[in-house]
């Protein structure tokens, strides 16, 4: 299976008898499946089967999607509302014989409120039904659409992660073959720091002080995290090989990658070495921030 992105763009459009309609589809990045509909007043029956296609579709994103829908060929029925106009006529008469001015024309009262109702002309159930079905097709299809756009991006954050990964593995290997990890090196670091001491003139304990050095340099050892990080980076080649719904999965080893990067920059008892321990970092932060918009 290949990657997925989480973002992307769709659209579709058709037509069923007297009505056109129009899907938009925008995907964006997300911790689980949400889907935000706008839809025109009175559809609200494509919402559930949308629904349903979308958790078939896709697995993380949020995914919004407006539909649009323009019904032609359809002639407005006006009707005049006889029982308020005749009130305002009635009350018309009578303001106009108590303060003895002429009554308002006809003209004035059928422009008050309420005395024109316009109402859209009357749906066939038979039309409405297959539009219905034309338009959760059309949803489909946009979502077909949109799925093949963010397997587009997918593919290309593939390729940034394998060389994200791969760059993460050539810095672990110079850290594991840093020539201040050997033996010899370690040693004479060390010798130099005990002879500095006892350069001071105060009284150490020779011995004590060559077990407490010893005891640094294991806990400066860096072997275990050069291991995990070995671990990490087999873990992910395989998950960016088999593919599919894998985000969460590399999220989690791109925190683990991190960490076993801090650890190592934290042990660094060279100069060289907490450098490369930072490169090292840096690229493990630009894995990451790729991984957030895998699916």
């Amino acid at each position: 299976m290949s990657l997925a992105s989480m973002t992307g763009f769709a659209r579709a459009q058709g037509a069923s008898g007297p009505y056109a309609w129009a899907w938009e589809l925008k995907s964006v990045n997300a911790k689980g499946l949400d889907l935000r509909l706008r839809l025109p007043p009175g559809w609200d029956a494509v919402e559930a089967p949308a629904r349903t296609a979308l958790s078939k579709a896709l697995a993380r994103g949020t995914v919004s999607a407006t539909l649009t829908i323009d019904r032609a060929n359809t002639t407005p029925a006006v009707r005049v509302n006889e029982e308020v106009l005749a009130a305002l006529v009635d009350t018309a008469k009578k303001a106009a014989s108590r303060f003895g001015v002429a009554p308002p024309s006809l003209d004035s009262l059928l422009g008050m409120k309420g005395v024109f109702e316009v109402t859209d002309a009357e749906e066939n159930a038979g039309e409405r039904q297959a539009a219905e079905q034309a338009i959760v097709q059309g949803f489909e299809e946009a979502l077909k659409e949109l799925a093949a756009a963010r397997a587009r991006e997918g593919d290309a954050l593939k390729r940034i992660l394998s060389d994200r990964i791969s760059e993460i593995e050539k810095l672990s290997a110079a850290a594991d073959t840093n020539p201040a990890r050997k033996p010899e090196a370690i040693r004479a670091k060390l010798s130099e720091q005990v002879k500095a001491l006892l350069a001071t003139g105060e009284k150490f304990d020779a011995d004590r002080l060559h077990q407490e050095a010893m005891l640094l340099a294991a806990k400066a050892d860096i072997r275990e995290e050069l291991d995990r990080l070995t671990t990490h980076v087999a873990a992910v080649r395989k998950l960016l090989k088999d593919g599919g719904p894998v985000g969460r999965k590399l999220d989690f080893l791109a925190q683990e990658l991190n960490r076993e990067s801090n650890t190592l920059c934290a042990k660094a008892n060279d100069v060289s070495l907490t450098a490369t321990g930072l490169e090292l970092k840096a690229a493990v932060d630009q894995f990451r921030e790729q991984v957030q918009n895998l699916e």
